[in-house]
């Protein structure tokens, strides 16, 4: 089967216009999927980002947990020294150890002034 010049033209011209519309298209498809895989890898990034934002937030709250339990523990001690501390000398002055009679302490005062 011969084809004439003409249809050659005509049918290789249909050729090269469904050729450049589907490149076009493949173009356009490409840069779509570059397009995408971009966002996704920046969104990997932010994320990223956000994760390790969120564990340096996590360390210094876990830091500073930590500090408050040590100080809570320095003053605990303190207290339960300073309550020891006061029943002793609660004990000290109801038994009398260094209760001075009223003239005594007042004779003592007078001497420490002259």
């Amino acid at each position: 089967m011969c084809i004439s010049s003409s249809e050659w033209i005509q049918s290789h011209n249909l050729y090269i216009s469904m050729h450049k519309q589907r490149s076009k298209r493949s173009k356009v498809q490409v840069q779509g999927l570059i397009t995408r895989r971009r966002k996704r890898r920046e969104e990997k990034s932010d994320g990223e980002k956000d994760m390790t934002v969120m564990i340096l937030q996590n360390l210094k709250l876990y830091m500073e947990n930590m500090s408050i339990l040590e100080e809570n523990e320095r003053l605990r001690k303190k207290a339960s020294f300073l309550h020891t501390e006061n029943l002793t000398l609660m004990y000290e002055l109801s038994s009398n150890r260094y209760f001075l009679a009223p003239s005594s302490t007042t004779t003592q005062v007078c001497n420490q002034l002259s």
